[in-house]
Order: structure tokens, then sequence, then C-alpha cells
């Protein structure tokens, strides 16, 4: 078992109603509040309405901020960064999911430094040494943002997507109501339900490291969000299914799938330029390519493969190699079964072969950076991976 740190200072409230308790949870923080929001739907369903007076309840002063992308964008985060600035905010509170509150991020560590570019601190050319405290309030399970020490944005101008770990993306608290879950449509809830078991296997398959809790930990989450998720895409309105899954989100990205094994986010980086290049919802830029990516690693890694087929999948395979590609073909269909594009071919947008040598140097960062913990993938590498997520299904393992 690797040496490793744990820490995780969010402050969660779960459960039904339990939105009104932000203004006593945000008051612990601030007294001036920016509200960051998507498009729309948190003000229909009526919770934006029941967060902001629940903080004015509190004494907190409120400033309104939508339109959060649900590839959030740099541009839209830098317009934040002058509404937190010219409103004085001293809390920022992200309302709706991932997006709502990676943007309330990125708006914290602009706010806070405010003589610097918002993408010098995000691609580290500017430290990043204090930034404003912010909270969540949940509306999907996904991207587990509220626990996490992540955030990601979108710089449309360069076509980059990259992220940031700090730990000052800690969430100072979080308010999670599964029931908002309901007013999801059912692609929404799948790309969440697939964002949540990446976050999960890009931690499990790291070869050569004894961790028998924290594997159990991570099996079991696998196996009750594809246990639940297969529920909540069909009836959204299952309020225990639909727990399950938004706890396993937020457990699936605050490290404790990681102590003492680290993490490998190599089908991230390979996802990440789907979404800059051509808006291809997060969950489904990982869905489309993990079948290839597993197919290209397994043998370097056959008895996490092989273990994993077994324990969370429940193969009876005694051959490592069958036991590993037969967890792979279960995980490859359950993500079909609930509706994700499984390869290249599958997703909305035409991805032409001649750009794949590109986003292979954008997932590489130029051939500089090797990808996987697994075997080291350079751009060569990652751009075979792209060319077997054509059609993979048709190819398999």
């Amino acid at each position: 078992m690797d040496n490793f740190r744990f820490f995780t200072p969010t402050e969660v409230v779960f459960g039904k109603g339990v939105e009104n308790h932000t203004g006593a949870l945000a008051s612990k923080h601030g007294t001036r509040a920016l509200i960051v929001y998507g498009k729309g739907s948190v003000v229909k369903s009526g919770l934006l309405a029941r967060v902001m007076q629940s903080l004015k309840d509190a004494g907190i002063e409120c400033e309104e901020f939508g339109g959060a992308q649900p590839n959030p964008t740099l541009s839209h985060a830098e317009e934040g960064v002058q509404k937190a600035l010219d409103f004085r905010a001293d809390i920022i509170i992200g309302v709706g999911g991932g997006s709502a509150i990676d943007t309330a991020k990125g708006i914290a560590h602009g706010a806070a430094n405010p003589g610097h570019k918002l993408w010098d601190i995000w691609t580290k050319k500017v430290p990043l040494t204090k930034s404003l405290p912010v909270g969540a309030v949940l509306t999907m399970p996904a991207a587990g943002s509220e626990m996490s020490d992540s955030a990601v944005l979108t710089n449309t101008e360069l076509g980059k997507k990259a992220g940031i770990g700090t730990e000052f993306n800690r969430c100072r608290f979080a308010v999670i109501n599964p029931e908002w879950g309901a007013t999801l449509p059912a692609y929404q809830l799948a790309a969440g339900i697939t964002d949540i078991m990446m976050h999960t296997m890009e931690r499990y398959f790291i070869p050569g490291i004894k961790c028998d809790l924290t594997d159990e930990i991570a099996e079991g989450l696998l196996r009750t969000v594809i246990k639940n998720g297969a529920v909540v895409v069909q009836d959204p309105s299952d309020y225990d299914a639909m727990a399950e899954v938004f706890w396993a989100s937020s457990l699936s990205h605050n490290n404790l799938t990681e102590c003492g094994r680290g993490k490998d986010f190599s089908v991230h980086k390979l996802g990440h330029p789907l979404s800059a290049r051509f808006g291809v919802t997060h969950g489904a830029s990982l869905a489309c390519v993990w079948g290839a990516w597993a197919a290209t690693l397994y043998r370097d890694a056959l008895p996490r493969f092989a273990q994993f087929g077994r324990r969370v999948w429940n193969v009876c395979e005694e051959d490592d190699e069958a036991a590993a590609k037969k967890g792979i073909e279960k995980t490859v269909a359950f993500f079909r079964s609930i509706g994700m594009p499984v390869c290249l071919a599958d997703l909305n947008v035409d991805v032409p072969e001649d750009i794949l040598p590109q986003l292979a140097l954008d997932a590489t960062a130029n051939d500089t950076l090797r990808l996987s913990r697994i075997r080291p993938l350079n751009a060569k590498d990652v751009e075979a991976i792209y060319r077997l997520a054509i059609d993979f299904p048709q190819k398999g393992c």
C-alpha cells in the first residue's frame, strides 16, 4: 500500500428537503453570496427560489449568476469573476451539477486573485495561494465536484479543456437532496452514472499495489452504481435508488477510492479533447473511449482486470484473461444499456479520422505527457486507442 493523505473537509447535509439548510451552512463562511447556476432548470423547478429564501432568512445577501454550460467555459467563469468582484461576494455557491459547481470554483479562484488571469491560475502559470469559500447545492449525481479537489473548464478560444487539482477546490459544504434527480432527463442521468463509475475505475486498475480495503470500497461502490443506476434511468422517481447513486457520486471523487493506490485519469485525458472540440457530454466522452482503452491495456494489468470482472460483474471464468475480457464486455454492454455511446461512431457528432492525430496531441499536451500508470502511452499510442474506438464493439478486445 502506498503512502497517502486523505482530507475531506466538506460538511455534507443529505436527504429530503435539505436545501432549506443552505442559509445556515453558508452563514458559517460568508455574508454576501454569488449564486451560480446553469440554463434555468433550477429556476423552473423552484429550487433556486428555495435556496435564495434560505440564504435571505440567514441574513445573507445574494446575487444570481446563471448560464453555466454543460462543459463549463473559461469565458463564462471570467464573467462570473467580475460579477463577484462588483458584488463584493465573500462566498460562491454553485446550484446544479458539476458544471455549475466547477464554474463556482473558477469564480472563487479568480475573485480572490483579481490581478491574475484565470487561465494562468488554471494552468498553474500563477500559483494559487488563496480562494473564496465555495458551497454546493447538488441537483445531479455525476462529477462529484461537491466533495472533490478537482474542477474543469474549457478554454473555447484555444479549444482546450483542462482541470486543476487543489485543496482550494474543496467545497466548505454540500447540500444533497436526491429528490432533485427526478427532474433530470434520462441521458443526463446516464452520463452522470458513467462519470461516477469512471471516477472509481480511473483509480482501480493501477497494478502492483495491495490495497484490500480500498478495493472492497471501490468494488462495492461500482456494484451499487450499476444496480441502482439501471433503476433510476428507467424510473427517476425511485428515491431510494436515486439516493444510492447520489451518495456514490460524492464518494467516487473525494479521494476515498484512491487511498493507498493513487489515481490514473488517462480515460479522462482521452475524453477531454472530444468535449473541447465537439461539445460531447463529459460522461459520453468517457464511455465512447473506455472500451478501446481497456482493450489496449488490460493485459498489462491482467490480475486487476480479472479481479474487476469477478468481483464487480460476478463473472465465473477461472482463466484471468477470459475473466478480464468478460468484465470489459459487461462494462461496455452496461454503458450501452443505459443509452451511452460506446464508440466514436455512436456519437451524435462527426469525428473525422484525420483529426485523430490532433486529438492525441491534445490529450498528451503535444506528446509531452505520458498517459496511464498501467503502461505509459505517448501520442501515437493514444491515436491508436482513438482509432480502435471508432467502432470498438465490432472489434472487441
